[in-house]
């Protein structure tokens, strides 16, 4: 269940705003956490005669060299291993005939793909990538679109920035909590309705920013804790900007804080409850409040 709490959190908050959230998140026990795999060599260009792991679906979420990362619909994201055996294939006839071959240049994040895997002794690579080619077309328009924004959407960051420069004191006009499964980071539907509810809110607010902060129950050991509180503090902010159309320059750093601050008492199933939270909210600077 989800709960929506307007309650100033103050004592807290502005502590948090000089604090940055690390960038590795995983789960807490007993759910165990998803690694991040380590290249320390060049994966194979001859995969002949290794043996097949697993067949993935999903989208792009990340590239960085010969390193793609793929999250499937459940949420869960893995890492794959471009080599140059990797045959990188797009349809576009009609039940998929007529396959074209494409080069690395084509996996562009957000595209939907299946790929095939084979282990190495370094981490999967990919033996083969299938996409439809009209989602490439799709993912290129959106990263067309996305760099022709780009220098309007700098300009309003630094504009914004320019205005809070010297600011370090906020008011907390609302806070929104949205609650979660044991060592889950996974948004329910009262979750993502309550989210886009708090930046409607916000958004009626001149000059407003949003604080997401990320906890835990007791459960589990301090470092999963602190991992698992920074991956729901990370899928809570995607939501905000991606479904409920945040703008990114309004969202300050994302924190994980563990177990630290509980809402609740953790000796008790209910308290725990309370505590696998995370809390949006909505700041406005004492300097610019009412402007």
């Amino acid at each position: 269940m989800n709960v929506i709490s307007k309650r100033p959190e103050a004592f807290f908050l502005l502590a948090m705003l000089a604090m940055s959230a690390p960038g590795s998140v995983s789960a807490q026990e007993p759910v165990p956490p998803e690694a991040d795999i380590t290249v320390t060599g060049i994966p194979p260009a001859d995969l002949t005669g290794m043996t097949e792991g697993p067949e993935i679906e999903g989208y792009i979420s990340a590239r960085s060299g010969d390193k793609m990362q793929v999250t499937s619909a459940d949420g869960t994201s893995t890492v794959v291993l471009i080599s140059d055996g990797t045959e990188i294939k797009a349809s576009k006839g009609l039940f998929g005939m007529n396959n074209s071959k494409l080069a690395k240049d084509s996996l562009l994040n957000g595209l939907p793909v299946s790929v095939k895997t084979v282990n190495w002794e370094e981490g999967l690579v990919a033996s083969q990538i299938r996409f439809r080619n009209t989602d490439l077309k799709t993912a290129t328009m959106i990263r067309s679109g996305t760099n022709q924004r780009f220098d309007e959407q700098a300009a309003a960051t630094e504009a914004l920035r320019g205005r809070m420069a010297d600011i370090d004191k906020y008011n907390v006009k609302g806070t929104t909590n949205v609650y979660f499964d044991t060592g889950k980071w996974t948004l329910s539907p009262q979750a993502r309705n309550d989210l886009c509810a708090a930046s409607t809110e916000a958004e009626a607010m001149d000059n407003a920013l949003l604080l997401v902060v990320g906890y835990t129950d007791s459960v589990g050991s301090e470092e999963y804790n602190q991992i698992l509180s920074e991956r729901r503090a990370g899928r809570v902010v995607n939501y905000l900007q991606q479904a409920c159309g945040w703008k990114p320059y309004r969202m300050l750093t994302p924190t994980g804080m563990a177990e630290a601050d509980p809402a609740a008492d953790n000796e008790t199933a209910e308290g725990k409850a309370q505590n696998r939270r995370v809390s949006v909210n909505i700041l406005v600077s004492k300097g610019l409040d009412g402007l």
